[in-house]
């Protein structure tokens, strides 16, 4: 196996090993049968979100709205879209954050929609206000 990337399952949570020479769109889970991508966002609470972002071997980007947030409801569509130009090389998640403040409250967000990348862990760029999918993808692919 050529450089493997470990990638979290968006279903089980199970840490995946997939060659690093073959694609990952058809790969799929090896605890619950689950394909690892399917080209949308995966929602997400802090445990779920601290796990794709720390234990990913890919980057990880990260929708962080609320539902009552009229630029966030706007975007969701674009971030969608955006999945399906990023996958499999970016994890792209969705985290409410009334739900989840104490995420929003850990990278400082006082707006929304906010966007944080993550490599290997760590926090590289973040940015706030809607945009739409190929502005997306590009932001996330120049950040990386």
């Amino acid at each position: 196996m050529t450089n493997p990337k470990h990638i979290v399952c968006p279903h089980c949570g199970a840490i995946n090993r997939v060659p690093g020479d073959r694609s990952a769109v058809p790969a799929q889970c090896g605890t619950c049968k689950s394909k690892l991508f399917a080209g949308e966002p995966l929602p997400v609470d802090s445990a779920s979100f601290d796990r794709h972002t720390a234990k990913n071997d890919i980057p990880v980007l990260v929708d962080v709205w609320a539902p009552w947030c009229g630029p966030c409801r706007s975007m969701a569509p674009q971030f969608q879209r955006a999945a399906q130009m990023l996958e499999p090389d970016v994890r792209l998640l969705k985290l409410n954050s009334d739900e989840q403040p104490e995420i929003s409250a850990r990278y400082g967000i006082r707006s929304i929609p906010t966007m944080l990348l993550f490599k290997n862990g760590k926090l590289t760029a973040q940015t706030s206000g809607a945009m739409e999918a190929t502005r997306i993808a590009n932001w996330a692919r120049s950040n990386l």
